[in-house]
């Protein structure tokens, strides 16, 4: 095949991605060259607020690594690894390579990362818990405290009250750690505490 076709077909190929992903839901590795453990920080905290989005499938371009040492991508192989990890997380549901330089991840629900065993070898973004709730806006502590409390049910307790702030500080830290830092981080979270009540709604 001619260079001009195979640019031909790249062209549409991308004109497709483009039509089915979108901006907001295609994380472009590639145009910056990251290095490794840059590619693997801006994808987790992408990842984690497509999860809180309910963004379905999204699309990371890695590149292929043509140019790179032994034709092998670092930062492609650095991102099948985060994914790996992601999915033992509950925040990755699939991912399949699409292109050579390219992923098709499907995230997963928010309900699905409360649901995840916590792992002590892997780093977390978020900030330290908080040593109480009482910081954040009333609003909020609501929300927690309705998920906390359809969490302990959920495990057949009967004596809820004694669980619900423990939980309520459980439930906070998992899902903070899809929400990144900036003014509207806590709407953020309250917005991603309603998506969940709604998955936990949608599944019963």
């Amino acid at each position: 095949m001619s260079l001009y076709h195979r640019r031909r077909i790249a062209a549409v190929r991308q004109a497709l991605d483009e039509a089915r992903f979108g901006a907001e839901r295609t994380l472009n590795l590639r145009a910056s060259l990251p290095k490794p453990p840059e590619a693997v920080a801006r994808a987790e905290a992408w990842l984690r607020q497509q999860q809180v989005d309910r963004a379905g499938e999204v699309l990371i371009i890695t590149g292929r690594g043509a140019s790179s040492p032994g034709g092998v991508s670092v930062v492609r192989e650095a991102i099948i690894k985060l994914l790996a990890s992601l999915k033992r997380r509950g925040v990755v549901a699939d991912h399949r390579e699409h292109t050579p330089g390219s992923f098709i991840v499907t995230v997963a629900p928010v309900s699905a990362m409360l649901a995840a065993p916590p792992r002590r070898r892997e780093p977390r973004i978020a900030p330290p818990l908080p040593p109480s709730l009482v910081g954040l806006d009333p609003e909020t502590r609501t929300l927690l405290e309705q998920l906390a409390r359809r969490s302990i049910e959920s495990l057949g307790v009967r004596d809820v009250e004694p669980h619900v702030e423990t939980e309520m500080l459980r439930q906070f830290g998992a899902i903070a750690r899809g929400v990144p830092d900036g003014p509207e981080r806590e709407a953020r979270l309250r917005q991603a505490v309603r998506k969940t009540l709604d998955e936990l709604d949608d599944a019963t």
